[in-house]
């Protein structure tokens, strides 16, 4: 591997190490605001390997899209992942900073729906980034729901 693709997954690593950074912040304690928590909610101890597992994939995933340059939708796929990991570090200071369980769950119905777009789209340009997605989409897709039964459980 020469130095600028290492320095390429590294960037985008970076980007994905920051979205992190957010949960590191914001979240702190995970019922810091005395949640009702709904019965699907998994232990705190989960989120840690589970993010970091996944931040590899998807930081892997926009690498392998990247090497791609000859073809025309790297920029669609790289865009959408770029909109992604922003959604992704939205999220986080809305639903435990704000403690807006509504606001958050517009974002990440937003966020859902980029995954599925960049992972359609990475699909036609390389079969391994997008399957290096879809634990990703599983994931968020549990999410969406944990959040919307956060909102259900702890009406405002």
């Amino acid at each position: 591997m020469t130095l600028l693709r290492i320095s390429t997954w590294l960037a985008f690593y970076g980007c994905t190490v920051a979205a992190a950074l957010t949960a590191v912040w914001f979240a702190g304690d995970l019922n810091a605001n005395n949640w009702v928590e709904p019965p699907i909610a998994p232990p705190a101890w989960v989120f840690g390997p589970v993010w970091t597992t996944l931040y590899l994939l998807i930081a892997t995933s926009a690498y392998r899209i990247s090497q791609n340059t000859g073809h025309h939708l790297v920029p669609v796929a790289l865009s959408l992942w770029a909109l992604q990991i922003s959604l992704n570090t939205l999220w986080t200071p809305v639903f435990f900073g704000a403690f807006d369980l509504l606001g958050a769950f517009y974002i990440i119905l937003v966020l859902l729906a980029a995954i599925v777009a960049y992972t359609i789209t990475a699909f036609k340009i390389d079969r391994v980034a997008g399957y290096l997605f879809l634990p990703y989409l599983a994931w968020v897709s549990f999410a969406t729901i944990l959040n919307y039964s956060y909102y259900l459980y702890n009406p405002v």
